[in-house]
């Protein structure tokens, strides 16, 4: 595992404490894991997704993710529809480790309320948050 320092974490995502990242793009929110979420889980083997159309409430788990050392939940960090999701993990669920930010995307969500963003973690105070975990 990596250090908190060797780790990337992009100034344009906001974070949540469970680990999920969320990126507002035209009144969209894509999620993911960060990349210290993957780096901790090693090796990812396996995703489990929602359905385009289910709707969670901010907090809900949504999915799981299986890595070769344990199978962890998924939460979703703004309440909303799911409007796309990255059905590319089927096949090759190593784009989460690959491309946190970037391929290994999972859901898109449109949020029900987008001053959710608001109550999510910028880039500092996360790694501040990680920090305090050690």
């Amino acid at each position: 595992m990596k250090e908190i320092s060797e780790l990337l974490f992009p100034d344009d995502i906001c974070y949540a404490d469970d680990h999920e990242w969320a990126r507002i793009e035209g009144g969209v929110v894509t999620v993911g894991i960060d990349d210290y979420a993957q780096d901790q889980l090693g090796d990812i083997v396996y995703v489990e997704l929602p359905r385009i159309g289910d709707t969670f409430e901010r907090g809900e788990e949504f999915g799981t993710v299986e890595s070769v050392k344990a199978v962890s939940e998924l939460y979703i960090p703004v309440g909303g529809e799911i409007v796309a999701i990255n059905s590319d993990l089927e096949d090759s669920p190593e784009l989460i480790n690959q491309s946190p930010y970037g391929d290994g995307w999972l859901v898109k969500v449109q949020p029900d309320d987008e001053a959710e963003m608001e109550e999510l973690m910028d880039k500092e105070a996360y790694i501040v948050y990680l920090k305090g975990m050690e």
